[in-house]
């Protein structure tokens, strides 16, 4: 094991969606693990059992509590997830989102300089682009958000930049495309309330949770006449995480990666898809489409591929609908069903 490897790394938001499926990429690479969630969207049981990872509850704003984390653990570097993420709700209220996902962030990285602590991995969005003026979206083209959520990321981004600049501050920024799918074992899963991702949605209405599913429009020009999406599997995202740490702690400069597939699936082939996997009938209902949604949104990830050597293991639409398919099973379908073969 090499010195890096043996590296303590503080993962905040560890307890939620994204956030757990690193931490065990972490631990599987030899890392100790300190999380720092607030447990507002994150799951305690997974990080406590499921993981037994060390977890602090408190939030990435609270100075005192940062800086006693600091002086109590030797922390090499911090992989930053805490963010609120819900686009809607940003646009309705916009100050928790700057508060928290900037203000927020803001001091924990005073924080981490006032410790030295001078490496952080920090989780952006595809949404800092905006409406795309090209396909597919490379990490060049012109940033321009259209909602409080992707404005608040795009700060954070330029933040990171100019105490790169002043301060030495390294960091990866890896802005990502639609995190989908489970741990392949299904130990770890999405589980959000309120959820508004798609593929969960199609397997909750597959479980009988849902009546039925929603379609936001079939008059797109795709070959389906519905939206099409750039879906990358959570843990070829948080394999993606590591690597990107472990390029920076080797010495590497600042650098900023897309995160996605590189190919994109039409909402129709998600639910066609998500059908097959599950056995069951999934009704759909034709809405009107919604305001502000591209046609398509495929990012190319290239880069990472290149300088990271990233290679996603799960870019099948198969494979991440069975995955995550097994985890709904296992955490809100009927024991007994087969969700771990």
């Amino acid at each position: 094991m090499t010195e890096i490897q043996r590296a303590t790394i503080l993962v905040t938001g560890g307890a939620g969606y994204i956030g757990t499926h690193a931490v065990q990429v972490l631990q599987a690479r030899g890392y100790d693990i300190i999380v720092l969630d607030n447990l507002v969207y994150g799951h305690k049981e997974l990080v406590e059992q499921v993981l037994q990872a060390k977890l602090i509850v408190g939030n990435v704003g609270d100075r005192i509590l940062l800086d006693n984390i600091f002086n109590n653990h030797r922390i090499t570097a911090v992989m930053h997830f805490a963010a609120y993420a819900y686009v809607g709700e940003s646009v309705a209220d916009p100050a928790k989102y700057y508060h928290n996902n900037v203000v927020g962030t803001l001091t924990l990285l005073e924080a981490m300089l006032a410790a030295s602590v001078k490496n952080i991995v920090f989780s952006s969005t595809c949404a800092t682009y905006g409406v795309p003026q090209s396909l597919p979206i490379t990490e060049e083209q012109p940033q321009h958000p259209i909602n409080p959520y992707g404005h608040s990321k795009l700060m954070v981004e330029n933040i990171l930049k100019d105490f790169n600049l002043a301060y030495g501050l390294g960091s990866i920024i890896f802005r990502y495309f639609n995190a989908a799918g489970a741990d392949p074992l299904g130990k770890l899963g999405e589980d959000h309330n309120p959820e508004t991702h798609l593929i969960p949605l199609v397997l909750q209405t597959a479980l009988g949770k849902r009546e039925f599913i929603n379609i936001f429009g079939t008059d797109y020009p795709t070959a389906d006449g519905t939206c099409i999406r750039d879906y990358i599997h959570v843990v070829d995202l948080a394999q993606a995480h590591v690597l990107g740490l472990e390029y920076l702690l080797s010495g590497s400069k600042t650098e900023i990666f897309n995160l996605g597939n590189g190919k994109g699936f039409s909402v129709q082939e998600v639910i066609e898809t998500a059908g097959q996997v599950t056995g069951k009938l999934i009704k759909a209902i034709i809405c009107d489409r919604r305001a502000g949604d591209p046609p398509i949104l495929v990012g190319s990830s290239e880069k990472a591929r290149k300088l990271l050597g990233w290679q996603p293991q799960y870019p099948d639409l198969n494979a991440i609908i069975s995955h995550a398919w097994n985890w709904h099973q296992s955490r809100h379908g009927t024991i007994g069903d087969k969700q771990h073969e």
